[in-house]
């Protein structure tokens, strides 16, 4: 696996900002920390001081600083010391868009920014999207979505094709919409933040979007939806050579996802020494679905705790304009999971849907397509935790034949673990597949279940180096591992 070099990115932050850059105090721009005046014109006046006098920090000190969208601009750095937090306006008609995008701070095309520091940036997104929602109501904003959520609101972050990013230390809190966005951005930084994003609907943690060169690294993020998800918007990008390494996360739906959306594909990424806790989808999701090219991906030395899935990886056709992708070269070892019985994110503000039932607790997933089959996965060191108890009287899926051709491929509809609602394996189901590796693979349920631990349908070349089962009350002799068409 080719590895991006974290020095690089590491080196090129070091030297975004000249010997002797000035540092100047918010309050010599007239900046108020009272928590009241809007100060969007001063803070902006600012960073475009800065950035027109050769580069320097805009430094804020202990305060409250209410501001609307503000654009960062090259060679400037915003440092939040202890204690300053950066507040967003709740009212609409403070915020700007880039690309579409309304957001707290704004960046596209500059070089050399950053924002860092032990301070707080608070979005007061429940409030921003309430006040949104609400000039839907009256006509003044267009929703074309008409769900009353409101599809435009705005982030707190969203930088685009910018190079040399740092953003480390801060607190992000309370975005109206995904949290923080870089897209098609270069030599990115994501370190030590703390993030805190679940007060709305939609909240995404941490977007890479069609990126290269990046490493994310000793985060914490809790968020109502995907908590780390690489995207590829653009056809004509990729996200490539990306690492996150030391993270924990929470989600109200996959603590680490790649795609949707996966038009242009995830190259060269590795997923190093994380957690997973109270994730209501999949612990980690791999789909490519429009047409996204997907290979060399390493997940290692991830633990997670009361997940409702554990893994998930799909190929599909939906959005992809004719173009088939591939979902390639994909190892996931020293993996252990947790699977609940109940639901994950049970008690959380905004708790992700319960949707395609009735279904049995859903196994993991490795699921291709016959046109596009998920080739060359290794599962390495890799332990499942169930809790079993999967009842035919609910919900039931058998193994013949005629069953298993009766599960739909779906290869046009949203990817999810649990799209197909019931399937007939309790810990592994895998189909339309080439290449399956099992090294040191234990499956694990608590109480009895109907279905065997695994079935693999259609597989070419599904290698069982070591494969434990233990479902406590299965009768002797239970067959464990159901396979057709499996050559």
């Amino acid at each position: 696996m080719k590895r991006f070099s974290v020095l690089t990115a590491v080196l090129a932050l070091a030297l975004s900002f000249p010997a002797g850059a000035k540092t100047i105090q918010a309050s010599s721009f007239g900046i108020k920390s009272d928590g009241v005046t809007l100060n969007t014109r001063s803070i902006q006046k600012g960073i475009d001081f800065l950035s027109e006098n050769g580069g320097g920090v805009l430094e804020f000190s202990v305060g409250r600083y209410l501001t609307g969208s503000v654009y960062l601009k090259s060679n400037v750095e915003l440092r939040l010391l202890e204690g300053a937090v950066l507040v967003g306006s709740t009212n609409p008609y403070d915020y700007e868009m880039v690309e579409g995008n309304y957001s707290l701070l704004l960046a596209k095309g500059q070089k050399n920014i950053s924002v860092k520091g032990k301070g707080v940036i608070d979005g007061r997104g429940f409030d921003c999207a309430l006040n949104f929602l609400n000039q839907v109501h009256l006509g003044f904003i267009e929703d074309t979505t008409k769900n009353d959520r409101v599809t435009k609101r705005p982030k707190i972050i969203y930088f685009r094709e910018c190079e040399n990013v740092g953003i480390e230390g801060i607190s992000l809190r309370n975005s109206a919409e995904w949290t923080l966005v870089t897209d098609q951005c270069e030599n990115l930084t994501i370190s030590g933040i703390l993030m805190d994003s679940k007060n709305y609907w939609n909240n995404d943690g941490i977007d890479i979007v069609d990126c290269r060169h990046v490493l994310i690294k000793d985060s914490f993020i809790d968020a109502s939806d995907d908590a780390i998800c690489f995207k590829s918007h653009s056809a004509a990008h990729l996200c490539e050579d990306i690492e996150v390494r030391n993270c924990v996360a929470r989600s109200s739906a996959s603590g680490f996802k790649f795609g949707t959306v996966s038009r242009g594909g995830f190259k060269n990424i590795r997923i190093i020494n994380n957690k997973v806790f109270d994730t209501h989808r999949s612990a980690v999701t791999i789909q490519s679905v429009d047409g996204g090219e997907i290979e060399n991906i390493l997940v290692d030395s991830l633990e997670a705790v009361n997940t409702s899935n554990a893994i998930y990886l799909r190929t599909g056709l939906r959005w992809n304009n004719g173009k088939k992708g591939y979902l390639r070269d994909v190892t996931l070892s020293n993996i252990r999971v947790e699977v609940p019985a109940g639901k994950a994110d049970a008690g959380y503000s905004y708790e992700g849907p319960v949707e395609d039932l009735p279904r049995n607790i859903s196994p993991a997933g490795i699921v291709g397509i016959p046109d596009i089959p998920i080739e060359n996965i290794t599962l390495r060191n890799v332990e499942i935790v169930y809790p079993g108890g999967g009842n035919k009287m609910y919900a039931y899926r058998g193994t013949s034949p005629e069953e298993l051709d009766a599960i739909p491929e779906m290869i046009d509809v949203y990817p999810e673990f649990s799209q197909f609602k019931e399937l007939p394996a309790w810990g592994l189901f895998i189909r339309h597949a080439k290449g399956i590796t099992f090294d040191n693979v234990r499956l694990v349920a608590a109480e009895k279940d109907y279905r065997p631990a695994v079935v693999a349908d259609d597989v070419q070349g599904f290698v069982i180096k070591d494969l434990k089962t233990d479902e406590q009350g299965a009768a002797k002799g239970k067959k464990q591992v159901v396979k057709r068409n499996v050559r």
